[in-house]
């Protein structure tokens, strides 16, 4: 009989580990990739990001904000600092006009309210300066008999005054305001309170054109009836306080986007 020779089979060794440590090594690689990369410092990003952040501290223009004209890869650091300090240059300026502003008013409600105190008006006017403007209020019955809106003849000379003051600072816009009380009105004359408050503002900002050399085109009239009170309207004396007109000298700086302290 014939031996059958007993085939021998190899062992084979179990590869499959290499795939879970092939995945790892080329994780590995990436990240010391990554690493290397992020370690690698560009000095104009560097700069415009710090100068941008020390601008926007400080007060100044946003760095980030520049004209879509400037190509602020292609500037150098020395540029960047140099845009940065433009920025500050141009907040300085607005320091500077508020200022101005801030002293221009001051002057004008120091005057009106020598003006005020020596003509026994006290009762009848108050100024205010806010961030926002210098307020002259003019309570209505000392322009106004009770329902109209012809100004008094006693009234045109406190026009007159303030006119005059106006014309001395020409650069800020003037907004005449009237105001009413809550309670309707409706006779031959005027529909509502919108009507009666619109035709008061603007009736005084007449005699307040009156001067040949000021510029009219700083000037703007507007009613707003009821509907901005500065005192209740349950009582006499609250709605007495409601029924007025203001003349609000505007600051030019309460448009710019940057707030100085």
């Amino acid at each position: 009989m014939k031996k059958h020779k007993k085939e021998h089979h190899e062992e084979h060794i179990d590869e499959t580990w290499l795939i879970p440590y092939a995945d790892l090594l080329t994780l590995l690689l990436a990240l010391f990739i990554i690493l290397f990369a992020s370690s690698q410092v560009d000095e104009k990003k560097y700069a415009q990001i710090m100068a941008g952040l020390n601008s926007a501290f400080n007060g100044g223009v946003n760095i980030f904000e520049a004209s879509d004209s400037i190509n602020l890869d292609d500037m150098s650091p020395n540029d960047v600092a140099s845009l940065q300090q433009k920025g500050t240059g141009q907040n300085q300026a607005l320091k500077d006009m508020i200022n101005k502003e801030t002293n221009d008013m001051e002057a004008i409600k120091k005057n009106l309210d020598t003006f005020i105190a020596e003509n026994g008006l006290t009762m009848q006017l108050q100024t205010k300066l806010t961030s926002d403007m210098l307020k002259i209020t003019i309570q209505d019955h000392a322009l106004f008999d009770s329902g109209k809106a012809i100004v008094k003849p006693e009234a045109q000379k406190l026009a007159s005054v303030i006119s005059n003051m106006l014309n001395m600072y020409p650069d800020y816009k003037v907004e005449v305001a009237g105001h009413t009380d809550d309670i309707p009105i409706k006779n031959a004359e005027f529909d509502s309170n919108w009507d009666l408050s619109s035709r008061r503002s603007l009736n005084f900002m007449k005699y307040l054109l009156r001067s040949n050399n000021i510029n009219q085109a700083r000037f703007r009239s507007i009613g707003y009836g009821e509907y901005q009170p500065i005192d209740t309207n349950k009582t006499p004396e609250g709605r007495a306080k409601n029924r007025r007109v203001e003349v609000n000298i505007i600051r030019n700086t309460i448009e710019a986007k940057t707030i100085v302290p």
